[in-house]
């Protein structure tokens, strides 16, 4: 039996997924820290001990991620775009576009029958509807940024965000709050914020049904809501969003 590992290091969380003979065996999710090595190491060992198995048993080991040259246990390095792909076609082979936002950076994958990347956009420039821009946001309303998405759903209506800058709209957030806006509305017009910045780079890429998200922002309920709201169309989320990149990777080092 193929036993196979993926580890996905991102900005703020380091992802490791076991398969064995391409079914998921083990997971583990921690969060990033200054030393990559150690921390992809220690996701490694959870996914492992998950699946009931040693580093010696593995056949194959692919990173991926902004930090994935920085694993040197593995074999290959795959872009995160690939990876996602991959992960969501396992799960899903009718999905022809991906959406993933991240704590750095957003991307929207357009997804061939075959699960094969035929386009994408990519947003790294600014945290403009990534999980950063998020974070900075919940920190202005003094929120737990875990629970924006469930504070949001008590809003009839969205405040109105004219900037995506997060400089801006911190400074905008702050203004509507000594105006008494009602924090639910604050956060419902921010997850309208991002949700229009993303749909945006969908038009670009020409985004098809079916519709998926990844990344750690698809855990936000709200969010998902204002994409499915701004996009005319229901998306679908994986059980945990957030290891979709490894478990690409870990299926990507079967072959």
């Amino acid at each position: 039996m193929s036993l196979t590992a993926g580890v996905d290091i991102g900005s703020l969380t380091t992802k490791a997924v076991v398969v064995r003979d391409g079914r998921m065996v083990g997971a583990a999710v921690l969060k990033s820290g200054v030393n990559s090595v150690e921390i992809a190491e220690k996701a490694l060992q959870e996914a492992l001990e998950q699946a009931g198995a040693g580093a010696e048993s593995l056949d194959g080991i692919v990173a991926t991620g902004y930090g994935r040259i920085r694993v040197p246990f593995a074999q290959r390095r795959v872009t995160e775009i690939t990876c996602h792909a991959r992960g969501i076609y396992h799960l899903w082979p009718e999905v022809r576009t991906v959406i993933d936002i991240g704590g750095q950076d957003s991307k929207v994958i357009l997804l061939d029958a075959g699960g094969k990347v035929r386009d994408f956009v990519m947003n790294e420039k600014c945290a403009a509807g990534t999980g950063r821009f998020l974070e900075v946001m919940a920190g202005a309303l003094d929120v737990p940024v875990e629970e924006m998405g469930a504070i949001s759903q008590q809003a009839g209506q969205g405040a109105s965000i004219s900037s995506m800058c997060t400089v801006f709209a911190e400074s905008e957030v702050v203004s509507l709050v000594a105006e008494g806006r009602p924090v639910a509305e604050i956060i419902r017009g921010l997850h309208n914020a991002v949700a229009q910045r993303v749909v945006a780079m969908a038009q670009r890429v020409g985004w098809e049904e079916p519709v998926a998200m990844t990344g750690g922002v698809a855990k936000n309920p709200g969010v998902v809501k204002s994409l499915e709201e701004t996009l005319g169309t229901s998306i679908r989320v994986p059980p945990d969003p957030q290891i979709i990149g490894a478990l690409g990777a870990a299926l990507l080092a079967i072959g």
